[in-house]
């Protein structure tokens, strides 16, 4: 993709977010979950809109500047945004559900979760960037780096699968423990701020820790779904622009989400199986190229497979459930 496209992109994005902390949640309130639903259909339909400006960009010859291995048109890069846009959105809710539970470790008021998630996110756009230009850079020189990707994938499956969420203590993290020793944190929160001054001595607030773990917690994930969308499309543009949108509107899907996730307890059984899924996916692909359409059926159907066995149990249970936002 041309340098022009590549910097309207990242100007873009940077307006949306100035907007959507600077404009639209400037104050520290509660994230109410019809406001939260508003603001995921607006990203998903962005996101879906993006989509159609792409198909027109490479339908046109506008890629003729990307580091891809080979020229996409514009149906080949519509459906490789889309599935790569699908499957990090995918990956992304199990992110959700770790972020929960460190807000319930440290208690965060329901009005400042806001603040962690965006500053988490911001972050992690970044953080993402700098592991997609690697990955790309790594493949294209390398071949057999695919066979190490997709031996990673099912590697991560199979470690979702034996990870139990419950059984993760937030407070023996690295970072958290590097910062409780660098900076006394103090033992309540002060309106929105991460750092105050308490008799003239800098302090870390809970809000610190909280998003430090929201930080590392995206790096562990996106050493999984950044090899994961490289079974998708080798294409950097494509594999940024679909990875940013999943990552944007995953804090508005936060605040829908937050409050049932315990209802979905076999979403996770999905998760394991997509990235089993893109695993062999990868391993594959210079020997036999899964058609996008069938790879697209097959992420979908897995996830609704999920979703459905989720609210069909949850329908089972006879024992209320408790918010991890409680």
């Amino acid at each position: 993709m041309s340098i022009p496209i590549w910097i309207s992109f990242l100007v873009f994005i940077v307006v949306m977010v100035a907007l959507d902390l600077g404009v639209f949640h400037r104050k520290t309130t509660v994230i109410t979950i019809r406001s939260a639903l508003v603001w995921s259909t607006f990203w998903i339909a962005l996101a879906l809109v993006f989509n159609v400006l792409v198909y027109l960009l490479y339908e046109n010859n506008y890629s003729w500047a990307s580091l891809a291995t080979e020229h996409l048109n514009g149906k080949q890069a519509a459906s490789q945004y889309l599935m790569g846009y699908v499957l990090e959105k995918s990956l992304s809710l199990d992110n959700i559900f770790v972020i929960a539970m460190v807000f319930s470790y440290f208690r965060v008021p329901m009005a400042m979760q806001h603040r962690v998630l965006f500053w988490g996110i911001l972050g992690a756009v970044i953080l993402r960037g700098v592991m997609i230009a690697v990955g790309v850079a790594l493949i294209n020189r390398f071949d057999w780096v695919t066979y190490l990707f997709g031996a990673f994938l099912f590697y991560s499956a199979v470690r979702m699968l034996m990870l139990r969420h419950e059984n993760v203590e937030p407070g023996d993290n690295v970072l958290v423990r590097l910062a409780r020793k660098w900076l006394p944190v103090t033992d309540r929160f002060h309106d929105h701020h991460f750092l105050v001054r308490v008799n003239g001595k800098l302090m870390a607030t809970p809000l610190l820790l909280a998003l430090l773990l929201v930080e590392s917690s995206d790096v562990i994930f996106a050493v999984d779904s950044i090899p994961a969308i490289f079974a998708v499309t080798r294409d950097p543009f494509i594999i940024f622009s679909s990875n940013v949108f999943a990552i944007l509107g995953l804090r508005s899907l936060y605040f829908v989400l937050a409050a049932y996730m315990q209802k979905f307890r076999y979403l996770k059984h999905s998760l394991v199986f997509i990235l089993a899924y893109v695993g062999v996916k990868m391993i594959l692909t210079n020997h036999y190229d899964i058609p996008d359409g069938a790879s697209m059926g097959i992420i979908t159907g897995i996830l609704l497979v999920g979703i459905l066995a989720s609210l069909r149990g949850a329908d089972k249970d006879p024992v209320p459930l408790r918010s991890p936002l409680e």
